[in-house]
């Protein structure tokens, strides 16, 4: 039913700024939180970021706060991650995902409350 697909990935240096995108596909984006988790090798999937419905919530996991944003534009049906002050640690493949819940009044960093995930893009921040 949904499709998401993420973009902005890159090489960056230490220090530096990447903006990824996810674009879904629907009319019902709107409707639903949408979540930033990434996967490096050899790690767990680790939550990165999230954001209501409506925008008015947003949640960060620990190494996240401070340096990234998360946003949305839900008249383009798009979730963005803006990242700074990378870090080599920062290297990894993030994903979005959409909330399961329709509406739900917060945020939520459990995986297993997603149910559609995009493809991933890759993160590279060299020292």
């Amino acid at each position: 039913q949904v499709q998401l697909v993420e973009s902005g990935g890159g090489l960056v240096q230490a220090g530096g700024s990447l903006r990824l995108s996810c674009a879904a596909s629907g009319r019902t984006f709107s409707r639903y939180g949408m979540g930033w988790f990434r996967q490096a090798p050899g790690k767990e999937r680790e939550f990165v970021a999230a954001i209501s419905w409506g925008g008015g919530s947003t949640y960060y996991g620990n190494s996240a706060k401070g340096r990234f944003t998360i946003s949305r534009d839900n008249t383009k049906n798009t979730v963005f991650l803006q990242m700074n002050s990378l870090k080599p640690e920062d290297t990894a493949a993030y994903y979005c995902a959409k909330d399961r819940v329709a509406f739900r009044g917060g945020c939520v960093e459990d995986a297993n409350e997603y149910d559609y995930w995009g493809q991933g893009t890759q993160v590279t921040v060299s020292s």
